[in-house]
């Protein structure tokens, strides 16, 4: 099977990610299916309605893959799973059910899978499961990596952390299966750069990620570097851009804001505290679109 011929279910494929993510995959070729919990608003989109909730609900919906109406319902159906559906920001609902809400859906998605035969799922994680935000708590060590240490500050990152240990439990119970978590910065569309003037007068207001984002369409792209990476088991990687969102130097930032830090480098310019270094090493991801290149 030709690599771009690959079945892919995206849940929460209307979200603001998933909506740059979809047609991206189209246009690499892959076939794509929606599960979400909003209908579709295009008659020709391959998507179903469901409550990942309820684990009737997504094991039903990632059994469902095949333009045919009537198809049965069938294991294996896609070859990879990119699991984008959660609430997205704390306090956007009572805590209890954030929680509950986020956890059953990664829980039902990560089980449904496993019992299908489905063994690649790419989730969306999150920079916030690594003490965001870092207007605080202490910054032990920059640049920033994956082996630094996970804390669920508010109920959104717990879940974030909690979800990685859950993928890491799945894989250990499976040498087959692998669960690559995508830990993505603050998530910007284009249009949004704009706003970035009114941070430069006052960086305590990007304080809380050491001023780090990454472009939508660049985080599209890491995905599909995501799908492509076949190694077995749980991994995890920071999706950056290379620069924050200052103009401030950040070595600068860093002696304003974290002097107590470690550095483990020198920095250059307004170069990114959160690292994509082993984004890049490994999955092959080169983020090519900068605000500064856009306002």
């Amino acid at each position: 099977m030709a690599e771009n011929s690959k079945r892919i279910a995206v849940t929460g494929g209307h979200g603001k990610v998933g909506t740059t993510l979809v047609p991206y995959l189209k246009d690499k070729g892959y076939e794509v299916f929606i599960i979400d919990r909003d209908a579709p608003t295009d008659p020709n989109e391959l998507a179903m309605v469901a409550d990942l909730t309820d684990f009737g609900q997504a094991l039903d919906a990632l059994s469902s893959a095949g333009e045919d109406t009537y198809a049965h319902a069938e294991p294996k159906a896609f070859d990879v799973v990119v699991h984008l559906a959660s609430i997205p920001h704390p306090r956007m609902l009572p805590d209890s059910d954030e929680f509950r809400l986020n956890m059953m859906a990664t829980y039902n998605v990560f089980e449904a899978a496993r019992r299908l035969a489905i063994k690649d799922i790419v989730w969306a994680a999150s920079e916030v499961g690594i003490g965001v935000p870092f207007d605080k708590t202490d910054a032990p060590y920059v640049p920033v990596d994956e082996d630094y240490p996970m804390r669920g500050y508010n109920v959104y990152a717990l879940t974030k952390v909690l979800g990685e240990e859950m993928a890491r439990q799945f894989c250990l119970n499976d040498p087959e299966m692998r669960i690559t978590c995508l830990r993505l910065s603050n998530v910007m569309d284009p249009q949004e750069y704009a706003k970035f003037e009114g941070w430069q007068d006052d960086p305590t207001r990007r304080l809380w990620n050491m001023w780090t984002y990454i472009d939508n369409r660049d985080a599209a792209q890491a995905i599909e570097c995501a799908i492509r990476y076949e190694a077995r088991g749980k991994d995890a990687f920071l999706i950056t851009n290379d620069e924050t969102v200052m103009r401030t130097p950040t070595a600068e930032l860093l002696d304003r804001h974290f002097p107590k830090a470690e550095r483990r480098k020198a920095f250059t310019g307004n170069e990114v505290i959160l690292s994509n270094e082993k984004a890049k090493r490994v999955l092959g991801f080169r983020p090519v679109h900068h605000w500064t290149d856009e306002v």
